[in-house]
């Protein structure tokens, strides 16, 4: 999949191409609905598929007290659509300059800037611009204007409500990883590259690799059983997510793994973390000779349920 910053530098089709238009965060059923709206255009067309999406969330710029916290990296969430079949992505930077263009020119320039645009797909109650000022219905006028087809997709529901990203950050906040994994499509995970630690778990002889999860919605602290991704081998391995109340008492959010019977340097490594159950609750213990016994314990119930 070739990754774009402007839309000029789209790679050109002779049959032009066919976009979905999102946020995107999580990359939800919902989501793979408008994305693969735009991929059977492009298929229908023999054009390229294309997403447009931003670097950060519009309400980080925007209201930043408004700004929810992310279901997954940009770097996560590329992955998602290329997983999917998209051809080319467009990631604008999405900055207090960029949030003053309205929808109609925002729309106009990338028409001027893309090359042919065969049709753009976006979620029902899709809106974009300066103040909102873009939405299906303006969509639709600039596409009979402009050459190309606005495609308005109907949200995607699973029991009695919609998914959404907000539902699946509300699940993430439950522990309710199964009912997350619905909405998502596909298992939750947690992905990044591995950061330096203070390196307490290699003298108590437990490794681990240490994510930054800075900015993610995540389920509650506690050690889970995972299964991590890496460099396409499938390894298991128990999860440390939360403040280490044992080693210090207001220390930062770490998610640390060790990876079961694993030797080996993982700094720098990309990592894709699943996480399959919930062992036990983030626990404070008498002294670090207690809490090295329960990672002992907590390894092998992860062994266990991990089979």
């Amino acid at each position: 999949m070739v990754i774009v910053r402007h839309a000029r530098d789209l790679p050109r089709h002779p049959h032009g191409v066919c976009f979905a238009f999102g946020m995107f965060d999580g990359v939800h059923l919902g989501h793979q609905h408008v994305i693969r709206s735009a991929l059977l255009d492009a298929a229908a067309h023999g054009a390229l598929s294309g997403a447009v999406t931003f670097d950060r969330h519009p309400l980080s710029v925007i209201h930043p007290e408004r700004s929810p916290l992310l279901l997954q990296p940009l770097a996560a969430r590329l992955r998602a659509f290329e997983a999917l079949g998209v051809d080319t992505t467009l990631v604008i930077p999405f900055t207090p300059e960029f949030s003053q263009i309205t929808g109609e020119a925002f729309i106009e320039q990338l028409a001027r800037d893309a090359g042919r645009i065969r049709s753009i797909s976006v979620g029902n109650g899709f809106h974009f611009g300066h103040e909102r000022s873009g939405d299906v219905p303006v969509l639709k006028i600039l596409g009979h204007r402009l050459g190309f087809t606005a495609n308005a997709c109907a949200p995607v529901s699973i029991g009695d409500s919609r998914v959404s990203s907000s539902r699946v950050r509300k699940c993430l906040r439950a522990g309710q990883l199964k009912e997350a994994s619905e909405l998502l499509g596909r298992p939750y995970s947690v992905s990044g590259r591995v950061q330096p630690g203070d390196q307490l778990g290699r003298r108590i002889g437990v490794p681990t690799a240490n994510l930054d999860v800075r900015g993610l919605e995540l389920p509650p602290h506690g050690v889970y059983a995972v299964r991590v991704t890496h460099q396409s081998r499938v390894l298991p391995g128990v999860l440390n997510l939360g403040v280490r109340p044992t080693v210090t008492a207001a220390g930062p959010l770490r998610f640390e793994v060790h990876l079961l019977d694993f030797t080996g340097e993982l700094l720098g490594e990309e990592l894709e973390v699943r996480l399959v159950a919930r062992l036990r609750e983030e626990l404070r213990f008498a002294n670090l000779e207690a809490l090295t016994a329960q990672i002992r314990s907590d390894i092998e119930a992860a062994r266990t349920l991990l089979g």
